[in-house]
């Protein structure tokens, strides 16, 4: 099981960036796909999930209205668009597989992180 984070970057506020998740050695549809972030000195929180069967997401009440999770079964991939960025969405993302949910807890495999900056 693989998971490839990719899309981060630097961008001013207000601006948009657009994650991947790609996913290897495992079938996308029968696992939720997270997302997650961690800021220097803080915990890991979820931002964002999906179930890749029947497409049901849920989102962190800070990034509901400017972030929108989705899933492309067929590329094995999940996107996070995330728009209207904040200095406070500065943090590094993670992907994670598991049974769902924004507890990390409830996530076995995790990607490696991709770093996304808000700054002017």
């Amino acid at each position: 099981v693989q998971l490839q984070a990719s899309g981060g970057g630097l961008v001013q506020p207000g601006g948009s960036l657009r994650l991947a998740c790609a996913a290897s050695g495992f079938a996308l549809d029968y696992y939720a796909i997270g997302w997650f972030r961690q800021a220097p000195g803080k915990a890991r929180e979820g931002v964002s999930c999906i179930s890749t069967r029947d497409g049901s997401t849920r989102y962190a009440d800070s990034v509901k209205g400017r972030f929108t999770i989705s899933r492309d079964n067929a590329k094995d991939t999940v996107y996070l668009q995330m728009n209207s960025l904040e200095p406070e969405d500065t943090a590094t993302y993670y992907c994670a597989t598991g049974i769902g949910g924004l507890r990390p807890g409830e996530y076995e495999y995790w990607g490696q992180g991709t770093q996304v900056t808000v700054s002017s």
